[in-house]
């Protein structure tokens, strides 16, 4: 004789809504994301550090300078326009509040438009108090005279050691100067003496030939394999130079990339061979009161430090 079943009290059933709506929550997620990564991106612009009002030749906003020295520059820097037309300035900063030196030098730069349009004739020197960096920035025009080494050199040699005395009056001064004689041709740098200097033009040769030993020794792993190695390894190497964090970004990026293609662009089969150029886009501005040409930049120069 079989037992009926007993139902379970009220209290202790378990109520199952099987057509209760069905809201995916993906969607939703993502509108999520989507928001952070804007406030993300908005407070970052916020925080940007901004380009001062271009007032002047001379720009101390960090109070570096006394003022003979900054009037001796001033006129040097308008007798010097006057004759060879081109426009050197000098801005020093209290601090970069974390924006890499190289980013803020071209935005600068840009933005005040040093040097004439089309002849691209402007240099800006640029000092960061606080970070202890300072940086020579290069129009298009001036890059034949004044290329990467020379004014690496000009930074090691004419400028820092003034700096590290904590005399900056000579250091901008005699930077300055050397800046004027190498934008004519005349500038002789000291012999080198085996010291790193700031800017490292050493970095690219050691990125390249690193490139060329992992290819070799690595062509025979699986494509992400070597491309997670490449990524960690470029901008390792890359941080050992000191290089910037926009710079390092770049290189875990086209490590990854390198990674995954380097053995068929070095094994020379069918197609080209490949290479790689790193550049800034050159664009145009002004300031008011004293103004610049409208003078373009593409990141040629030079930073160190003290």
């Amino acid at each position: 004789m079989q037992q009926a079943p007993t139902s379970l009290p009220a209290a202790t059933r378990r109520i199952v809504h099987s057509d209760g709506p069905n809201r995916p929550v993906g969607p939703w997620l993502a509108g999520f994301a989507t928001l952070l990564v804007a406030l993300a991106v908005w407070s970052g612009a916020a925080l940007a550090l901004g380009v001062p009002r271009l007032e002047g030749r001379v720009t101390d906003t960090a109070h570096l300078l006394s003022p003979a020295a900054a009037a001796r520059l001033d006129s040097q820097l308008a007798d010097f326009e006057r004759t060879d037309s081109t426009q050197v300035v000098v801005l020093t900063i209290p601090s970069l509040e974390g924006e890499p030196l190289e980013d803020y030098s071209v935005k600068v730069a840009q933005a005040w438009g040093i040097g004439q349009k089309g002849k691209d004739n402007g240099v800006l020197l640029l000092v960061s108090k606080n970070d202890r960096k300072v940086r020579i920035e290069v129009g298009y025009g001036l890059e034949g005279q004044l290329t990467d080494a020379l004014t690496g050199r000009i930074i090691d040699h004419a400028i820092v050691p003034a700096f590290k005395a904590g005399n900056f009056d000579a250091g901008i001064e005699s930077g300055v100067a050397s800046i004027i004689e190498a934008a004519r041709g005349e500038y002789q740098a000291p012999p080198e003496t085996g010291k790193s200097s700031g800017h490292d033009d050493n970095a690219f040769f050691g990125l390249f030939i690193l490139a060329m030993i992992l290819t070799a020794l690595l062509s025979g792993l699986p494509a992400l394999a070597r491309a997670g190695i490449f990524g960690v390894a470029m901008p390792v190497l890359g941080a050992f130079f000191a290089l910037p964090l926009a710079m390092l970004a770049l290189l875990l990026m086209g490590g990854v990339v390198l990674g995954l293609v380097g053995p068929f662009l070095f094994r020379g089969g069918r197609g080209g061979g490949g290479g790689f150029y790193i550049g800034g886009g050159g664009s145009s501005g002004g300031g008011g009161g004293f103004s610049g040409g409208g003078g373009s930049f593409g990141g040629g120069g030079s930073s160190g430090n003290w």
